[in-house]
């Protein structure tokens, strides 16, 4: 069997359960921060939340599925992990980055929008 197939499988695998659990608890303890941040607005920040969480899920996914493109052949276990472990990382890296994008923007910007 080809080991870009495996690799893939695994990467997806690896990279969907990380994007799936930050999802969800970024998802739970950010309704109680966008609270914070506007009082009296439950609604609003709920749906702010899941517009987030989508928008999350969306770009992550997205990256994953266009990062197989450029991957190149995979001879050998050795490299099956090194790729998949380096492409692994920057995935993880990507949505750390995100995360701290996307609590500036809201304690920074939410008061003006309101």
């Amino acid at each position: 069997m080809n080991l870009n197939i495996i690799a893939y499988l695994i990467y997806f695998g690896i990279t969907g359960i990380i994007i799936v659990k930050v999802g969800r608890i970024c998802y739970n303890n950010g309704n109680i921060f966008v609270s914070q941040l506007i009082p009296n607005h439950e609604e609003l920040c709920h749906k702010i939340n899941q517009v987030l969480l989508v928008g999350y899920y969306l770009l992550n996914i997205g990256y994953c599925a266009m990062t197989i493109i450029s991957w190149e052949q995979i001879e050998s276990i050795t490299q099956l992990i090194e790729v998949i472990t380096s492409k692994s990382a920057f995935i993880i890296i990507a949505i750390a980055v995100m995360h701290y994008i996307n609590i500036i923007l809201l304690t920074n910007y939410i008061k003006k929008l309101i």
